[in-house]
């Protein structure tokens, strides 16, 4: 196929330099969003007078015809095509021969792939953003079944106060919607239309910049030529924003991990989101989640890969920046793998309320509810605190808990105690006295599960 800029050189490219500068094996996959971009484009020309109705007719039709070939398998990319624009351009110009050639008036490939990469990663955004709330419903679907199961809530990994599975859960959900409001305002903020950027310095045509960035959907337009075709501040947004999903899908990852090993035992995993081993019969493998916990590194390294490439860059485009694709698009594929594989093993993973609860019942999770009893009863906080460290001490040496000490034992500590700590030290007392505002307590629970719902209905339609 000859090179469109061709006109400039004597000789042929290299084979190996020619295959080395094509990006068509990564960039073919926007062929939707660059025929989008060029239908917009040549319906501008029309209106403002630059090229023909007619002419305008026969490459709409031109384009609409390859874009329906190009769906139904019937014209195949050509892998010897420098890239995907080069490819519709050239196909065009086949079938249309000079009318063809019209369309790339007043406009670069620099703009032309700009366009094409926000259109693409705005339509991928939209896709994890629905994957997304499939996550966040199948972990408050598994908080509201185990709201009320204790367990130990942790600190450096050291069993810390009561909690309930469905109040740990709901953190997660947290984390998910704020991974949802940074994808929406990074769209937001990459909704603006780079193309009538032309190569670098805009173009002496009469278009109408306006026209294309609404036919496309976007807000508006870059406001700077320049900007317009070097800007790929977008690309490292959605990355970094990526990449905090996947840490907290690697948080709760490790977390899954821990709690199916036999040393927790608080969940079971489905078979259908485990595997065995090729010579130990008994293992029950978490790889889906380590496979999660495994592939956020990768994307991590999409992340530095933009910014590395974008850090020495004078103004405005270079060869560089075709390494934007190849990471920005692994990053998508690999979040929508995880979370497309995370939803159904949240949603058919079992709880072991009976296991959770024999763990919170070790461990001394109880202790500040101890020196609270104590501060009830008018001793200073801190002198609580003391008195029951010191309790624990003991307890640790006579093999007793907080509940199994005798009562004359603890008035040895301080005359302060009574029948009625017992009580106050119950684990399920302990986790309903916590109705501060997003606290572990039943009302507590219950308002950040009806929020977490509000949520998913206010974005149904995101």
């Amino acid at each position: 196929m000859e090179k469109m800029w061709a006109g400039r050189f004597q000789k042929a490219l290299d084979a190996a330099a020619d295959d080395f500068n094509a990006s068509i094996r990564v960039d073919q996959r926007m062929y939707r969003q660059d025929i989008a971009g060029s239908l917009a484009h040549a319906a501008m020309l029309v209106s403002t007078h630059i090229l023909t109705e007619e002419e305008g007719l026969q490459i709409q039709t031109g384009l609409q015809a390859i874009l329906e070939e190009l769906d139904n398998g019937s014209l195949q990319v050509d892998a010897g095509a420098e890239d995907i624009h080069m490819f519709v351009e050239a196909e065009l110009t086949r079938r249309l021969g000079d009318v063809g050639k019209k369309l790339h008036t007043g406009r670069s490939r620099n703009d032309q792939v700009a366009v094409d990469v926000r259109m693409y990663l705005r339509d991928e955004a939209i896709e994890v953003k629905r994957l997304l709330l499939g996550l966040i419903g199948a972990v408050l679907g598994k908080a509201r079944e185990y709201k009320n199961a204790v367990m130990p809530g942790y600190t450096h990994l050291q069993r810390a106060q009561p909690v309930t599975f469905g109040h740990h859960l709901s953190a997660y959900c947290m984390m998910f919607m704020r991974d949802f409001d940074r994808l929406s305002d990074a769209v937001r903020r990459m909704n603006v239309c780079p193309l009538g950027s032309a190569a670098l310095a805009g173009t002496t045509y009469p278009i109408d910049r306006a026209e294309t960035a609404a036919a496309l959907g976007f807000d508006t337009y870059c406001l700077n030529s320049l900007d317009g075709v070097s800007d790929r501040d977008f690309c490292v947004e959605l990355a970094a924003a990526l990449s905090l999903l996947m840490t907290h899908l690697s948080r709760f990852s490790e977390e899954i991990i821990l709690w199916s090993s036999w040393e927790f035992k608080f969940i079971e995993l489905d078979d259908a989101y485990t595997t065995g081993s090729s010579i130990m019969p008994q293992k029950k493998n978490p790889d889906m989640a380590e496979l999660v916990r495994g592939k956020t590194g990768r994307v991590y390294g999409d992340l530095i890969t933009l910014l590395t490439m974008l850090k020495g860059l004078p103004l405005a485009y270079n060869k560089d920046m075709q390494e934007d694709k190849e990471a920005i698009f692994d990053a998508f594929d690999t979040v929508k793998a995880c979370v497309g594989v995370f939803t159904p093993m949240v949603s058919t993973l079992t709880a072991l309320p009976e296991r959770m609860r024999a763990a919170a019942g070790r461990g001394f999770i109880n202790a500040t509810d101890l020196a609270d009893y104590l501060v009830g009863r008018g001793l200073p906080f801190r002198s609580a605190y003391k008195i029951v460290g010191q309790i624990v001490h003991a307890c640790i040496a006579a093999g007793e808990t907080l509940e199994t000490l005798p009562l004359a034992q603890y008035k040895t500590f301080s005359p302060l105690f009574d029948e009625t700590l017992y009580a106050a030290i119950d684990l399920d007392a302990c986790v309903e006295k916590r109705n501060s505002a997003g606290g572990t307590g039943k009302e507590s629970v219950a308002a950040e599960l009806a929020a977490i719902e509000a949520f998913l209905k206010d974005n149904e339609t995101a």
